[in-house]
């Protein structure tokens, strides 16, 4: 068996012991009528109300179909036909109908009894896991760490038809059991409607909660990391900007003529004043050309406007005092409404701007 075969049949005993436990409790909050019926081994069965069922509701006389005739269904009375709709059915089959095959284990494995079963099934009775419904009795410590139980069978063509009848009348589920050579009632099949049977039910949600969980921890662990990545950078650049305004402080402290007086005044010096440089541009653009968009980012100006030759801009810049480097950083476009060519241009700015008043 390989390393996934191994995981895949883990994962599903893990599953079925999960639902089995969750049924349990599920089980006992669904309040339904009781029914019991019992075959006797010559297709007769006798059907009469449960305790708690007669207890609630009042007794019904027992009832006996033979379900070896197709009309079994019309000898039923009016109540017992009430009484079918929505119940659950116990039935008691004959041993006769069941193979009792004796099987020791080691005590460690009980917990795992229902995989190992149906991996042996075929072994211990004609059929295999698929063709039979089967279940085994309590098991019992024989000593040297060994326990033994009965795994009690049947072909699935055999009983499951049983139950469908019950369905056919109108019965919500049905359990198929029997009793062990010890007497003890072995419970082989629960069903419901549809046959399904309550585990059966609870697995698929189970399954479907484990991978929603699955998927929901796969992106908290993504989301985590990215959050973490976002508060470094964050704490990255705090400390970077701390540690700017430190020296800043410092050197104000020390005299050294680097206080934040004197760097906003060297700033003013050497930073292009704005007002003057759109006064260069309009002094340099032509009277056919006009701006609808300008920008300056720190020593460059982009441009946007409209203009009838958007080629020799770029010479007039690059002829300025003012500007250098022109070039377009967007292509030049002409559109149906304009009279002109809509250019970009962007130019970096000559430090003749750098002494200000």
């Amino acid at each position: 068996m390989t390393v996934f075969g191994e995981v895949s049949t883990a994962y599903s005993l893990w599953i079925d012991a999960v639902a089995a436990a969750a049924n349990g409790p599920l089980e006992r909050f669904r309040t339904v009528r009781r029914i019991e019926a019992e075959e006797d081994g010559n297709g007769v069965i006798t059907m009469r109300m449960a305790a708690t069922a007669r207890a609630k509701e009042g007794d019904l006389p027992r009832c006996h179909i033979d379900i070896t005739k197709g009309g079994a269904a019309q000898s039923l009375s009016g109540e017992w036909r009430a009484a079918l709709q929505g119940a659950h059915v116990e039935l008691l089959l004959p041993p006769s109908r069941f193979l009792f095959r004796p099987l020791e284990l080691p005590r460690r494995s009980v917990e795992f009894l229902d995989g190992i079963i149906r991996a042996q099934i075929d072994r211990l009775t004609p059929w295999n896991a698929s063709e039979a419904i089967y279940r085994w009795t309590q098991p019992r410590d024989v000593g040297s760490d060994r326990t033994v139980m009965t795994v009690v069978a049947t072909n699935r063509e055999s009983a499951i038809p049983l139950a469908q009848k019950f369905f056919d009348l109108g019965a919500a589920s049905v359990e198929i059991s029997t009793k062990a050579p010890d007497d003890e009632r072995v419970i082989v099949h629960k069903s419901l409607v549809g046959g399904q049977s309550g585990v059966g039910r609870i697995r698929p949600v189970l399954s479907i909660g484990l991978a929603v969980s699955g998927v929901l921890a796969v992106l908290s662990v993504g989301v985590g990391g990215f959050l973490a990545d976002s508060y470094e950078q964050q704490q990255q650049l705090m400390q970077r900007e701390i540690a700017s305004r430190r020296a800043v402080m410092r050197a104000s402290q020390s005299g050294s003529g680097s206080s934040p007086l004197d760097m906003l005044v060297r700033r003013k010096q050497e930073t292009p004043a704005s007002v003057m440089t759109i006064e260069a541009l309009s002094a340099q653009l032509p009277d056919h050309t006009y701006a609808t968009e300008v920008r300056i980012e720190g020593d460059k100006l982009q441009i946007v406007g409209l203009t009838r030759d958007a080629p020799s801009l770029i010479q007039i810049l690059e002829q300025s005092p003012y500007f250098s480097s022109a070039g377009f950083f967007a292509p030049t476009t002409r559109s149906a409404n304009e009279s002109g060519e809509r250019f970009h241009i962007e130019v970096k700015l000559k430090p003749y701007f750098g002494m200000g008043t």
